[in-house]
């Protein structure tokens, strides 16, 4: 594969995650894809919103609930849209995300889809669900910068 087939590629962000969930640690897991998916997923045809991860019952990681739309020109053998698919992990790093679905009040979601090297590859995070008042917050700190910075390029010009 040439580099300036990389380079057209996306990263697909998951925008609303900061939003509700303060973001821990990181991890990149590979992804199990078939032909047609990562076809689709080169065109940046991928929901990361709704998706989540959790472990089976045999303790390896599956990516849940991500839709991967069909890929247009595939044929009868095109794959399903909202189908599981499993993460590539380590070992120390199945357990760490054990011990966090264990503790109370975290989850595991997608933080963002890229291509590493040629392969698809989703970073996915630890996250505690945010209350109310520290969204609020967040927005009002938000709201605040972009103050600083507008009252700023004033100053300027």
């Amino acid at each position: 594969m040439n580099s300036s087939q990389d380079k057209s590629t996306k990263t697909i962000f998951n925008r609303k995650l900061s939003h509700d969930f303060f973001i821990g640690k990181k991890f990149e897991a590979g992804i199990v894809l078939c032909g047609t998916e990562i076809k689709s997923v080169r065109q940046g045809n991928v929901t990361l919103s709704e998706s989540f991860v959790r472990l089976d019952r045999n303790g390896r990681p599956v990516w849940m609930n991500a839709y991967i739309s069909d890929y247009k020109f595939g044929n009868t053998a095109n794959h399903e849209p909202s189908r599981s698919r499993f993460l590539l992990l380590s070992k120390k790093e199945i357990n760490e995300l054990r011990g966090a679905l264990e503790r109370k009040g975290e989850s595991i979601f997608p933080v963002q889809l890229y291509f590493k090297n040629g392969l698809a590859k989703l970073e996915i995070a630890i996250c505690k669900a945010k209350k109310l008042f520290d969204k609020r917050r967040d927005l009002k700190e938000k709201a605040e910068k972009r103050d600083v910075e507008r009252n700023f390029r004033q100053r300027l010009s």
